[in-house]
This record gives C-alpha cells, structure tokens and sequence, in this order.
C-alpha cells in the first residue's frame, strides 16, 4: 500500500520516477523499489519526501488525512498559477 501511495503522489505531483529520485538525491532504483514495495524506504528519504513536496506523512504511511499538508501546498499552488498568468500575459497569450 505505501507503494502505491508513493505512486499516487508523484502521478499528482506530475513528476516522473526520475524527477523525484534525482529530486530527492537518491538513484533512480532505489526509488522505483520503494514504488514496487521490494525494498523499504530509510526515514531520511521520508523526511526528504515530505519536506520537499509537503506531502502529510500520516496520508503516505497509513493512507489516513489529505494526501497534502493543505496550508502550504495551497499557497504553492497559487504562487505558480501566478507566475503561469505572468508568463501567459509577456506572451501576449491573456490580457
């Protein structure tokens, strides 16, 4: 279950496998084990993981509560629609 969760996550972060492993500063292999359930992650990967996508550890390792920490990855969120407005308006795509 945690590996699919792990799946789950990075599918809704629109990162690849190796996006995150290379992201994160592991290999690509030991990411997509811990995605395959072969090996289990070390809690410093947790706590990378976590940190680096807000990610609510309690979603990840028990599959219980949002699968984001709702404040900060809100505020994420619309920094980058922000700038995605900013971009479209230099391109003279939206006014």
């Amino acid at each position: 279950m945690f590996g699919q969760r792990l799946q789950i996550a990075r599918k809704k972060l629109q990162l690849s496998q190796e996006d995150i492993s290379t992201q994160i500063g592991i290999s690509y292999r030991a990411y997509s084990s811990y995605e395959r359930e072969d090996r289990k992650p070390p809690i410093d990967f947790l706590e990378k993981l976590i940190s680096k996508y807000n990610l609510n550890l309690n979603w990840l390792v028990a599959g219980k509560g949002n699968m984001f920490n709702a404040p900060q990855f809100e505020q994420v969120h619309n920094e980058l629609a922000l700038e995605v407005r900013k971009i479209l308006r230099e391109e003279g795509l939206i006014k």
